[in-house]
């Protein structure tokens, strides 16, 4: 296993000095920093250029994450929308490749939240549409060897993937090596009867993993969720890939509205609060999944 973290934790803001943010996460002892896809999309390839000679400097891998906008909605009926979705993924993968970064995550099937005033919820539909696009996507993902796990989401954020058992069945349809599923404690404390059980169940199909508290606390700072069992739920399966902390501590700004973070939870942490924390769930996590 590998270990990371989200840029958007120091943050209130969709936004990011990626370089800062390398040595940052180095220095504190992760193996990955997760960055935003939509912010590679529109990298220039000295930019990208940049980024993975830091991230090869300081021996730091990328994953990408992506939650789609609405305009590159793969279960769109509108099919000029899952055309643009189509180019806008394959120009992610392309430029993922020259970053050197193997994974793409997220809500890829569809987009990230759900607007359900605005959106029908034919669910079959949407499941005919989007495996569809997948499959085509998965076509450019098997070419350049990148895996594109795909988030499983809680009820209020999406109805296309809320559980494991569902994710296994939809990648299953899509039917490429390329295509698997992304589990995050923070939607399965919602969704799962068992999310250890679900770790166990996704199997091999489980390409990358999300952690955090109920509360979207880092791991160990309140233990709302058992992580020793879901290290050993990890050991059981013989998970050899990312686990990536997403937590999101403060208030205020693009990251509170987006994840609904009305209140402080860093109880008014300075920077360097912050990054003590950080580095303190780090060793805990590390010491529960690996045993």
């Amino acid at each position: 296993m590998k270990f990371g973290t989200g840029y958007a934790y120091w943050g209130t803001e969709w936004k990011c000095d990626y370089i800062k943010m390398v040595n940052k996460v180095a220095d504190i002892g992760f193996d990955i920093l997760e960055i935003g896809a939509d912010h590679l999309y529109h990298m220039d390839d000295g930019q990208i250029d940049a980024l993975k000679a830091e991230g090869g400097k300081r021996g730091i891998e990328f994953t990408t994450n992506s939650g789609p906008s609405k305009e590159y909605d793969f279960a769109s009926e509108d099919e000029s929308v899952r055309n643009c979705g189509m180019e806008y993924f394959k120009t992610i993968l392309h430029k993922m490749a020259r970053l050197g970064s193997k994974s793409l995550v997220g809500a890829i099937y569809s987009y990230w939240p759900v607007d359900f005033s605005e959106t029908a919820t034919d669910k079959e539909a949407a499941w005919e549409r989007s495996i569809a696009c997948l499959k085509e996507l998965s076509g450019t993902a098997e070419e350049l060897d990148i895996e594109c796990a795909l988030e499983v989401l809680n009820r209020n954020e999406t109805y296309i993937l809320t559980d494991c058992t569902e994710a296994i069945d939809y990648v299953g349809r899509v039917g490429s090596k390329n295509i698997n599923i992304l589990l995050d404690t923070y939607h399965m404390n919602i969704e799962e009867d068992n999310m250890y059980n679900a770790i166990r169940k996704a199997g091999k199909l489980l390409g990358h993993l999300h952690v955090g508290e109920c509360n979207r606390k880092l791991p160990g700072m309140n233990n709302s969720i058992d992580w020793q069992e879901i290290g050993r739920a990890l050991r059981d399966i013989d998970y050899q890939k990312a686990v990536v902390m997403e937590p999101f501590l403060l208030k205020g700004g693009e990251v509170g509205q987006s994840i609904r973070v009305w209140r402080d939870l860093s109880g008014n942490a300075s920077p360097e609060q912050m990054d003590q924390y950080i580095t303190d769930s780090l060793v805990y996590l590390k010491k529960c999944c690996l045993g």
